[in-house]
């Protein structure tokens, strides 16, 4: 394989704006896009960065994913809010939705909002560190299309179905913990098979209950339903995969039981007569406004000092640090920052598949 190529960091987000806008998106919209995936790839997190990017191209052009985004309020109160997506971009419509849950938390201390009818939307982590930002607690989860199976199954039944929650710190950074039920998720797999590397032992099994490890097999085996991902803690109950599936479980109810959507095989994207449909995904945010509780800066001491301590407890032999959830993302976005984005040869030929589809210029000196 050739060299990773470093891209800068403003490049690879203008030319995701310019494909989503040649694509149709609205150029406003486009930006929200463009960000959600560019944090992802600053924070070290490639199978939800530019990497996807054809993944969304795919989306559109066959027709199950709107670029005009149309959000309805379906149900509203003082503290909480039902919106319909209507299929447009995950991005925009999460972005949206976390926005509106954080002005109700500005006024009233909560603001909770369930989502139907939405569209994959980046990573989860996103939408907290949104609240994080403007001194208040996140929280998001979202259901997915089928990839994992339950506890002692082999069929995929439950998504990857994310966690994602922030708080800001006195630290230069906030707390955040955003991560899948699964022990993975198919983006990884995604990224492996770009890289041409094997998928570790233990992480997908096929119907049969055989470990898989062979990307290229792994990702046919899902669009046929015969692999599947084993949750958090992985096989059986012996070390923990139980709580996975249990997480998961709490997901696909938080995301489709307060927003009355579609959830588990749903969520395929199948109409009844096997053709494509969009995958009509629930989601639901949460924002706490800490100054409802106590003043802003007790809590941030308090979390940072929790975090510090953590990170100052006794060291495994061998290691030398301790790490809290969001603090390598941050480290990984000041090196990306200064030095570029990798990009791997295979997803360069995507991005120049996709800039000369759609007649993009301006990028010859990258692709």
């Amino acid at each position: 394989m050739t060299e990773i190529i470093r891209i800068p960091v403003e490049v690879v987000e203008q030319l995701m704006v310019d494909v989503f806008v040649a694509l149709g998106t609205p150029e406003e919209d486009a930006r929200i896009c463009a960000d959600v995936l560019i944090t992802s790839d600053l924070r070290g997190i490639e199978s939800h960065g530019v990497a996807r990017l054809k993944y969304y191209y795919d989306r559109i052009v066959a027709g199950v994913q709107r670029t005009q985004t149309h959000i309805a309020v379906v149900k509203e109160t003082e503290t909480t809010a039902l919106l319909d997506g209507g299929h447009g971009m995950g991005h925009v419509i999460a972005y949206r939705a976390m926005r509106l849950a954080m002005d109700k938390a500005r006024r009233y201390g909560v603001g909770a909002v369930a989502v139907r009818n939405g569209t994959h939307f980046g990573i989860a982590g996103y939408y907290p560190l949104m609240a994080a930002r403007e001194g208040m607690m996140g929280f998001t989860v979202t259901n997915a299309r089928p990839a994992m199976a339950p506890t002692f199954g082999t069929e995929p039944m439950l998504g990857t179905n994310p966690i994602a929650f922030a708080a800001p710190s006195d630290l230069p950074y906030p707390f955040c913990y955003d991560a899948a039920t699964p022990i993975t998720q198919r983006g990884k797999i995604e990224v492996l098979e770009r890289a041409e590397k094997p998928v570790p032992e233990g992480w997908v099994i096929d119907t049969e209950g055989r470990p898989l490890t062979d990307p290229t097999e792994i990702l046919e085996r899902f669009g046929q339903a015969t692999a599947a991902l084993l949750p958090l803690g992985g096989a059986g109950e012996e070390m923990g995969g139980h709580k996975g599936y249990g997480l998961a479980t709490m997901v696909e109810i938080l995301s489709a039981s307060l927003s009355g959507g579609m959830f588990l095989k749903d969520l395929l994207g199948l109409a009844p007569d096997g053709s494509r449909r969009p995958y009509m995904l629930g989601h639901f945010f949460l924002a706490i406004d800490i100054e409802h509780f106590i003043p802003l800066e007790l809590s941030r001491r308090i979390t940072g000092q929790i975090m510090r301590n953590l990170q100052a407890s006794r060291k495994w032999p061998g290691h030398d640090r301790i790490y809290v959830a969001g603090e390598k993302e941050y480290e990984m976005e000041q090196e990306r920052r200064r030095l570029g984005i990798p990009v791997n040869p295979n997803l360069r030929q995507e991005l120049q598949f996709m800039r000369d589809e759609l007649r993009i210029q301006g990028y010859e000196a990258y692709f």
